[in-house]
């Protein structure tokens, strides 16, 4: 049976970083396939609205077409441990292995915490300053890759999205220019059935 990784994020935009600690999580466990999973309603990020889940979803196409052994899950599942579910390995970078850690994302109940992380399958973590990941399941990421993060990328470092990502952006404004971006939708509203 083939391997398959799952890694679950909003990717609001897919960055460098994103493809890069995916594909070494794929060579590192021997996958054939990652997939990069978002939920319709991330969890913690529940007022995302811009961009449309869709746009995202069609710059996470765009962006996976182009990238050999990536696949896209799109899911209800918000909690990392559902969305893991059925996957070999589970990717996350450090940050999110925190979240995943702190009990209050389970009613503050330690216990629930510590079933559901019995429950996710092997971990790939990618490393990010200050949070610490466990030696065994560190990734080894490039270190100029981990400073890139998609809130600097909405920030204006269009250089750190994804080629589509950054193709989307520049015909849109989809993360760096909400203004423009709503405009667009205007002109590019489905019409009324």
């Amino acid at each position: 049976m083939p391997r398959i990784g799952v890694y679950p994020g909003s990717f609001n935009p897919p960055t460098r970083a994103h493809l890069e600690i995916a594909l070494t999580a794929r060579s590192v466990h021997g996958l054939e396939r990652v997939d990069l999973a978002v939920s319709s309603v991330s969890l913690g990020k529940e007022d995302t609205t811009v961009p449309h889940l869709e746009h995202r979803l069609h710059v996470l196409r765009a962006t996976i077409e182009r990238v050999p052994g990536l696949g896209l899950h799109v899911t209800e599942a918000q909690m990392i441990v559902d969305i893991a579910d059925g996957y070999d390995v589970v990717v996350m970078g450090a940050d999110k292995w925190v979240q995943v850690n702190d009990p209050a994302w389970y009613g503050g109940d330690p216990v629930a915490r510590d079933e559901a992380l019995a429950r996710l399958p092997t971990l790939a973590l990618a490393p990010r300053d200050p949070h610490r990941v466990p030696d065994e399941h560190r990734l080894p990421v490039a270190d100029d890759l981990l400073e890139v993060s998609s809130t600097a990328a909405r920030g204006g470092r269009v250089e750190w999205m994804t080629e589509a990502a950054a193709e989307f952006d520049r015909a849109t404004g989809a993360w760096t220019d909400e203004a423009r971006y709503q405009a667009w939708l205007r002109d590019h509203r489905p019409p009324d059935r």
